[in-house]
């Protein structure tokens, strides 16, 4: 087996045993062998999100990286969306979870519903600080706007049945 796939592999193995900082370090070498590997980056970023010491700012580097080298991959952008909602950056959060819906229309359903329920839960935590009763309606709206596309169902739709 290739240096690489035993590092990304190796790497793998430290993850799922909850050795976030070993993970990172491993796919940190298997960036060094192949700097243009996705995966690596990928999963550095994943392992990173289990380290404390992290910067967001770095994760999203990490994240952005993979991304850009495998940008047709919609758990790479998926993924990159929800620690963007964990963090509160829901703008670009609902960005990466649009583009993960372009990439994947079979999953998109699951794609919006995800941010929408998300948006619902984690915004009015961040915006706390804001959070007046129309602040409140904005969230809310938005989020609703992305169950009911997750859905199929068009907004009159939703209020002549609820109307009813």
């Amino acid at each position: 087996m290739a240096g690489i796939e035993k590092d990304l592999m190796d790497a793998q193995d430290a993850m799922a045993n909850g050795d976030f900082e070993g993970a990172a370090s491993k796919f940190n070498k298997a960036i060094k062998a192949d700097p243009k590997c996705a995966e690596a980056y990928f999963g550095k970023a994943e392992a990173s999100v289990g380290v404390p010491k992290m910067a967001p700012e770095e994760v999203i580097e990490l994240y952005k990286k993979a991304v850009e080298l495998d940008p047709k991959n919609p758990i790479f952008q998926s993924s990159y969306a929800a620690y963007l909602i964990e963090i509160g950056r829901f703008n670009e959060a609902e960005a990466a979870y649009i583009k993960a819906a372009e990439l994947d229309p079979d999953n998109a359903k699951y794609y919006y519903s995800e941010f929408g329920v998300e948006y619902i839960q984690k915004a009015p935590v961040v915006m706390e600080k804001f959070l007046d009763d129309k602040t409140k309606d904005m969230i809310l709206k938005k989020g609703m706007k992305y169950l009911l596309k997750a859905a199929g169902v068009t907004e009159e739709e939703a209020k002549r049945l609820l109307a009813q």
